[in-house]
């Protein structure tokens, strides 16, 4: 145990540049001792003394406001910053080296029993307001952006983002649309792209358009300018034959 909170208390230092004394550490972070508390409720947990760890992880709640149910598995090194609104769910499993911010839910999509919410691996970073819901695992060394809502399964190394989350990034290299689609389908991305085709198409058709107006247009000219050199024409001969008719009336 001591050991244990000898390496939550270093994971502050790793993370939490503001971190400048233990003193003020132990005594002042939050996501520390809500840490510390669950901890404790899930030793009680594991050994079927479910109202006293339920009593402990409610005291936490009340103190801290950070939610671990004490049913939760969670590693070494776990680093809550700020913490204030984070929920973590009865069959919640965490990785070690996982930093998690405020306003984070790893939740369960429905009432069923069993495993319902989300495995985290390891070295994971899931950023403030994120909602990861359902029995899926978040693969290590992934990170999930801002307010991202995940629904399904994030591979290793990948970083997603968004409502609902997308995958943008994997093992270091962009994913492109196509890849978008396969894996995490997106109803917004499919709008956007619906409209995107409806506009090419529409662009398609004003150019069709466009060229078949500037066809007509150069016939009109080029009869225009016939039409004229006929005109022409038939004003010379007219002007010659008046002239001829005055040169016999002479």
């Amino acid at each position: 145990m001591l050991s244990s909170m000898k390496s939550d208390v270093r994971a502050v230092f790793d993370n939490d540049p503001a971190a400048r004394s233990v003193f003020e550490v132990v005594f002042t972070y939050s996501g520390l001792h809500a840490i510390w508390f669950h901890r404790i409720a899930h030793w009680f947990y594991r050994r079927k003394w479910y109202t006293i760890a339920r009593i402990i992880s409610q005291t936490s709640r009340f103190i801290t406001g950070i939610e671990i149910h004490p049913g939760a598995r969670i590693g070494r090194r776990f680093f809550i910053d700020h913490g204030m609104g984070v929920v973590i769910g009865e069959t919640c499993e965490i990785g070690d080296d996982v930093v998690m911010y405020h306003g984070v839910t790893l939740g369960g999509t429905g009432k069923e029993r069993g495993k319902r919410h989300p495995t985290v691996g390891s070295n994971v970073v899931i950023s403030a307001g994120a909602k990861v819901l359902g029995s899926f695992t978040v693969g290590d060394n992934s990170r999930i952006g801002a307010n991202a809502v995940v629904l399904s399964e994030v591979p290793p190394n990948s970083t997603v983002v968004g409502p609902k989350a997308r995958i943008v990034k994997m093992d270091g290299v962009r994913v492109d649309k196509l890849d978008h689609a396969k894996n995490v389908p997106d109803p917004v991305v499919d709008i956007m792209r619906q409209m995107q085709q409806q506009i090419d198409e529409l662009k398609e058709a004003w150019a069709q358009e466009k060229t078949q107006v500037n066809g007509l247009k150069a016939t009109l000219e080029q009869e225009r300018d016939r039409y004229a050199v006929l005109l022409t024409k038939l004003k010379e001969e007219r002007v010659a034959g008046f002239q001829a008719a005055l040169d016999e009336a002479k």
